[in-house]
């Protein structure tokens, strides 16, 4: 299983206009073979950041989420939205424990 954690930030100004796009790209995401979850969170005490949790079975899929015509798009959009300071990382899990 794989994993991405990590934060963007988006201009505190342009959250409004952001968060469709945002809504958009998690539900496309959700929609994609082998992802077992997709969510951003806005942090309640930092305006503009966002919590990004992904999970993917594996690293194929994960690929083929990275070449998706909704990411594209979603990466076009960053700069009108004031989106920026990225900083994620992906963590390969051999066993989880449900508890």
């Amino acid at each position: 299983m794989i994993f991405i954690i990590g934060t963007f930030r988006v201009d505190p100004a342009r959250l409004d206009a952001a968060r469709p796009a945002m809504a958009e790209m998690i539900r496309e995401s959700r929609a994609e073979p082998g992802c077992i979850q997709y969510s951003y969170a806005e942090d309640l005490l930092d305006p503009g950041l966002i919590h990004v949790t992904e999970r993917w079975r594996d690293r194929e899929t994960l690929a083929g989420h990275f070449s998706a015509p909704h990411l594209v798009e979603w990466r076009s959009k960053w700069p009108a939205l004031g989106l920026g300071e990225r900083d994620l990382a992906i963590y390969h899990i051999g066993e989880v424990e449900s508890f």
